[in-house]
């Protein structure tokens, strides 16, 4: 009897069949992602919506994706730097969420023909090179509503970075919107030539509001301007991230940028095999921008009001860059949309005028 149990041990241990004698497949490595951002990661503003979008991709595809950034990088030579050792340490797809790191994403992907580079407000594209940006400026529009209809002064400040298109469509989106409701509206604009640089962009908001400015709107990557209006008591547009937490009583609204379904699609796509270069331009009706966000001095008509045509840009109902009752002409008095007409995706991206009711100058 020991020996039929003996026997009977051996073959069941010998016992042959596909799921005993294959081993499962060992999982795919995970994704390697890298990402490159233009100024210190912080609580709000650009970098931090960026990596929110980073964390997005992280929460949705869990072990099949490891990421890593690299903060605080200037453009030009640092950042070609930078994207080469991203390349080098394996990433397989980077995003470089710059302008300015367009020209060297292209020179390093060029070099790294199996990495895909995603170049985020770029327009230049290459085979293992794609672009990517969101209508900021539909955002710009809605938030121009909000300040028209809060301004008490009829006087609103805009702090910018560079006079580049995408923020000459966010001056003149932001005075069309406010126009809209108080055509008596004027834009005062401050230029920076830096996208980041706190001092500088809190003493433009205090020149300005030493100037009739009850209500101010930037473009540029800090918090900054937001806390000044909170220390001088005026009112402020968020840009990039809900900033209540530094400007609880200054924010009306806040125009928020939503990078984590984008950059989590582009990853399943490298994934899958099916990634293709291109250039996508999302806003409202793609999710990439959204309004909302109010703070606590805006009457519920207003937000109700701003929520209403946020859902008329999304259907299509209202488009910003388009002449509806009468022409739309520059602050030197030309037509630069006739009524009845609208822009096209390549007028508006080649944009390089300032609308009627701005008080500045292209600066070039």
């Amino acid at each position: 009897m020991y020996k039929n149990l003996v026997a009977a041990l051996a073959a069941a241990c010998c016992f042959s069949s596909p799921a005993f004698s294959q081993l499962a497949p060992a999982a795919p490595p995970p994704l390697k992602i890298g990402f490159v951002y233009v100024a210190p990661l912080a609580d709000a503003g650009w970098v931090h919506q960026h990596d929110e979008g980073r964390k997005a991709v992280e929460a949705a595809l869990g072990p099949k994706v490891k990421t890593t950034f690299v903060e605080n990088v200037p453009e030009g030579a640092d950042a070609e730097r930078v994207i080469r050792d991203l390349a080098q340490q394996g990433n397989k797809l980077i995003f470089t969420p710059s302008f300015g790191y367009m020209e060297p994403t292209l020179k390093v992907a060029k070099d790294f023909p199996d990495v895909k580079f995603e170049s985020v407000t770029g327009y230049k594209t290459a085979p293992n090179v794609a672009a990517a940006n969101a209508r900021y400026y539909e955002g710009r529009y809605l938030a121009g509503v909000a300040a028209g209809r809060m301004t008490k002064t009829h006087v609103a400040g805009y702090v910018a970075g560079f006079p580049i298109p995408e923020v000459l469509q966010g001056i003149n989106a932001f005075t069309l919107g406010m126009r809209s409701v108080d055509p008596k509206a004027q834009v005062k604009v401050v230029w920076l030539d830096a996208w980041f640089d706190p001092p500088k962009e809190r003493d433009a908001a205090m020149t300005l509001f030493n100037q009739d400015v009850d209500v101010i709107a930037f473009h540029t990557g800090s918090t900054a301007v937001m806390a000044a209006a909170q220390a001088r008591g005026k009112m402020a547009v968020a840009y990039h991230s809900d900033m209540r937490k530094v400007a609880p009583d200054a924010q009306i609204v806040a125009v928020t940028h939503q990078w984590g379904g984008y950059y989590t699609q582009r990853a399943r796509a490298v994934q899958g095999g099916s990634w293709k270069p291109g250039n996508v331009w999302g806003g409202v009706k793609e999710g990439m921008i959204r309004v909302g966000d109010f703070g606590p001095k805006v009457p519920k008509a207003v937000q109700d009001e701003v929520l209403a045509r946020q859902q008329d840009i999304a259907t299509g109902k209202l488009r910003p860059f388009a002449a509806v009752a009468a022409d739309v002409r520059d602050n030197e008095g030309h037509v630069v949309i006739a009524r009845g007409t609208a822009l096209s995706d390549e007028q508006i991206l080649k944009m390089n005028w300032l609308a009627d009711g701005v008080q500045g100058r292209v600066a070039r």
